[in-house]
């Protein structure tokens, strides 16, 4: 995949997440603290070049993994989350 695409895709996913904190007043502050380590974590991935397609991979299970835990699906263990 390019990488404009790439940076797209990823531009994408920021502003879908980050728009879950204006559309949801009721967030707790924790809520607000996954929500901003899910953007923190597509920003950084956007900025670092030469990251492998393991990496990139491992990063979007990382905030995928955030976005998850935002919804509260139980049965997940903090200790589960990759790259952590």
């Amino acid at each position: 995949m390019s990488r404009l695409k790439q940076n797209r895709i990823i531009d994408s996913a920021i502003d879908s997440i980050a728009s879950i904190t204006k559309s949801q007043c009721s967030l707790s502050e924790t809520d607000v603290k996954v929500v901003d380590e899910a953007v923190t974590r597509l920003q950084s991935l956007k900025r670092k070049k030469g990251k492998t397609n393991e990496q990139i991979r491992q990063e979007i299970n990382a905030v995928v993994f955030l976005i998850i835990k935002l919804f509260a699906i139980k049965g997940l263990d903090e200790t589960e989350m990759p790259n952590q």
